[in-house]
């Protein structure tokens, strides 16, 4: 505690004798001041005790000592000391009873007390008071890092709350709670997530104090600190403590300790973090080459429990928006565009800095941070990356959202910006012994997703859909429009319908009387069509390839005339 006036009037070498303000005498003293002037007040920064011999007051004036006593009052003055015996025998009742009419303690100190002796025993028990809070602070850091090395940062969170009393929550990089403590603190902490999400998107290290909900049983509010995480431009994560009043320095010890060690704990050194990609790499590569036991051997503790369960194995890369664009039409797809959603979807976006691609690990990391889960993310080349996520976790869910939320900001976005888009693709729930497969299918997602235009594409949506979407290639148009070119150069000449007549017969396996009928011909004519397809494309419609060739020629013409009229 600091030095209170109380304490200076207990103190038995000064001999202080309290004249007015009592009630008044549990105020903290910042300072000892001594000064003549008439009005101190511009010299003053509040919390002093004011000494005072009345060399050049008019002490026995009523009017004056008010004026001059609700100056000091006003200037925030812990207190005013008059020495006695000196100019005056004993403090003038005019100063007395301003002190005591506007509350200010006024203490009447002896002759043979110097104002220094005041000074000396005001300095020494700041100091005092100090020595106690650096040594508090550092029995606090040692708690404080004996619960984060025991317990992690649930316990650290423990610790802390403990020190300040208070409560403490923990936020991850996209502004989620992870902890809280003690347990009650968890709604409290959930309500200012705004305020942490606003100080993520400062530059890191950043703080701010905002108020919270009331306490309860009380009317007043928590005083809430919160504080950044990380070494980096961006923050990987959120300090929060709430207390009634403001922190003292053994608090704000503990409380600056807590920020480091949890900043060691989410920012993990780049060495381990590039080990534990090596590790992720060599489990990768067992997993391709057909060695699962293998696998499992080194991924240990840190990869074991993702083999033991169906994973997802996800492709994501950096592709060109141009391109995207090309093969997508030029947009996101046709029908109006949702302007909020676009709004909020590239407010999201824009913490990521323009790389998609490291967002998305970001969040993946996130998620598996919150839940507990196993993630391996595995780099495979510059602009491509692997992720191994249980099937139906947290780290899926949380990819595909944000999957999502890119193609909501991509669908608003403007046609000429040349950043570049994120693409993905997704297996089929998979084991270990079936590595090799999820990642071919992951790779088929990818290329159909970039053929589409779209952000993300799950295997089994290729699977079970239809063959014809993948028909809408430029190469598979361009070999359509030369197979049948002959056949629509004779039907433009008006001697014949050869192109729909062919796609009846195909449609029906090549029965004639079907066909002919839903021509509204003679089979006999059909026939005769049939003949001259043959004749002109110099190709036998007997061969079973021949057929199939020219089925999807028709499919994929008949697709881009319909994309074309939409």
């Amino acid at each position: 505690m600091p030095p209170t006036l109380a304490s200076l009037v207990h103190h038995s070498a000064l001999k202080l004798t309290v004249r007015a303000g009592k009630e008044r005498l549990d105020t903290p003293v910042r300072w000892v001041h001594a000064s003549e002037l008439t009005d101190p007040v511009p010299y003053m920064e509040g919390g002093e005790l004011l000494l005072i011999t009345a060399l050049k007051l008019d002490a026995e004036d009523a009017d004056a000592m008010r004026r001059y006593v609700k100056r000091l009052v006003g200037a925030g003055v812990a207190g005013l000391g008059f020495a006695v015996g000196v100019h005056y025998e004993k403090i003038p009742e005019a100063l007395a009873d301003a002190a005591a009419e506007e509350g200010l303690p006024l203490l009447e100190v002896p002759r043979r007390t110097p104002f220094l002796a005041i000074s000396k025993a005001v300095s020494a028990a700041i100091a005092a008071d100090r020595y106690r809070a650096v040594t508090a602070g550092f029995a606090a850091q040692r708690e404080l890092t004996r619960q984060a090395l025991s317990d992690g940062p649930e316990g650290l969170l423990t610790a802390l709350a403990s020190q300040v009393d208070g409560w403490a929550a923990l936020y991850d990089a996209s502004g989620a709670v992870v902890a809280t403590a003690p347990d009650w603190a968890g709604r409290r902490a959930a309500r200012i997530t705004e305020h942490v999400e606003r100080l993520r998107d400062r530059p890191a290290p950043a703080s701010s104090v905002v108020g919270g909900e009331p306490a309860d049983g009380t009317d007043g509010e928590d005083r809430i600190e919160l504080h950044s995480l990380g070494t980096g431009r961006r923050a990987r994560g959120a300090l929060a403590v709430g207390t009634a009043s403001a922190l003292g320095t053994a608090e704000r010890y503990a409380v600056h300790s807590a920020i480091a060690l949890l900043t060691l704990v989410t920012e993990r050194s780049r060495s381990l973090y590039a080990a534990e990609q090596r590790i992720g790499a060599a489990v990768l590569r067992m997993l391709l080459a057909g060695q699962p036991d293998h696998a499992r051997g080194v991924a240990g503790d840190l990869y074991g429990g993702l083999l033991d369960a169906p994973y997802r194995m996800m492709l994501a890369e950096a592709a060109s928006a141009s391109a995207g664009r090309a093969r997508a039409g030029g947009g996101a797809g046709a029908g109006e565009v949702d302007v909020a959603g676009v709004e909020a979807a590239s407010a999201v976006l824009a913490e990521t800095g323009g790389d998609l691609v490291g967002g998305f690990v970001e969040v993946a990391e996130a998620a598996a941070a919150r839940s507990g889960e196993a993630v391996l993310v595995v780099p495979d080349g510059e602009r491509r990356l692997v992720v191994l996520a249980a099937d139906g976790g947290a780290v899926v869910t949380a990819c595909t959202r944000y999957a999502h939320t890119v193609g909501i900001a991509r669908s608003g976005s403007e046609q000429g910006t040349d950043e570049d888009e994120l693409v993905v693709g997704v297996s089929a729930p998979a084991g270990p012994v079936a590595a090799g497969a999820a990642y071919k299918q992951a790779e088929q997602a990818l290329s159909v997703a970039r053929r589409r235009g779209r952000v993300l594409v799950e295997h089994e949506e290729v699977a079970t859909g239809s063959v014809v979407p993948l028909l809408a290639d430029d190469a598979v148009r361009a070999f359509a429009d030369g197979l049948l070119r002959a056949l629509h150069e004779h039907d433009a000449t008006g001697r014949g319908d050869l192109v729909a007549s062919l796609r009846a017969w195909l449609s029906r396996h090549g029965q004639w009387d079907a066909a002919a009928v839903d021509l509204g011909v003679h089979r006999h004519t059909l026939r005769y069509r049939m003949r001259r397809v043959e004749e002109i494309l110099g190709r036998s419609l007997d061969d079973p390839d021949v057929r199939m060739e020219l089925w999807l020629a028709l499919k994929a013409t008949a697709s881009a005339t319909a994309s074309a009229g939409a």
